[in-house]
């Protein structure tokens, strides 16, 4: 049996934002359930993001260290960010993610995987792509502040980033599905059987 998610929307009555952040926002809905009673649902609103596993030719994984300050831990990551403009194409912020956090440029992209980050509580959409075919960018590094100044980079052989991840010892989200995600493609159909990179998305439709 194929299993597949399917959209579906179900009545709400009435909504509110009781917070409104600088990128995202806290709202509550009051949901009809299937026996006609409503309850209240509180949810974080989340503009989307992509994120980036850039593989090498050596089969190394481009990885980011920073600080997280609501887990108050220092995190190794994938390249990533915020779809910062609505209708903003996933591939183009992939591309300049990888740009401004690594100064790396990738001529060839696919889409790895899409995910729901914790779809109980936020409707944040990420897009994780892969780049291959790395080279240093061109021009000057991209400048950054406050917690970007302090990351660290390095480049990791994917199996030890799954031994990590299945050791307990490495948590962000992103890097864990992308990770896995990679060792599955190529344990499968291999990664020239990945989508393309510009494949549609409806959690978060985009311009060409």
């Amino acid at each position: 049996m194929r299993i597949k998610d399917t959209a579906e929307s179900w009545r709400v009555t009435a909504t509110e934002t009781p917070f409104t952040g600088n990128k995202t926002s806290v709202r509550t809905d009051v949901v009809v359930m299937p026996d006609g009673s409503t309850v209240k649902r509180d949810y974080q609103v989340h503009p989307g993001s992509v994120a980036v596993v850039a593989l090498d030719e050596q089969g190394r994984v481009v990885v980011i260290n920073q600080y997280r300050h609501p887990v108050r831990q220092k995190l190794w990551e994938i390249p990533a960010g915020l779809l910062d403009v609505p209708g903003e194409n996933p591939l183009r912020a992939a591309q300049r993610e990888l740009y401004e956090e690594a100064h790396i440029k990738a001529e060839d992209w696919r889409v790895l995987t899409d995910v729901y980050t914790s779809p109980g509580g936020c409707d944040e959409a990420v897009r994780i792509f892969l780049a291959r075919d790395l080279s240093a960018a061109e021009g000057e590094r991209f400048e950054v502040f406050e917690e970007e100044a302090e990351m660290e980079l390095a480049r990791v052989p994917l199996a030890d980033l799954v031994r990590g991840i299945l050791a307990g010892e490495l948590h962000n989200t992103c890097l864990t599905v992308g990770v896995l995600s990679l060792a599955a493609a190529l344990a499968g159909d291999g990664l020239d059987a990945l989508r393309p990179a510009e494949s549609p998305w409806p959690a978060r439709p985009f311009e060409s």
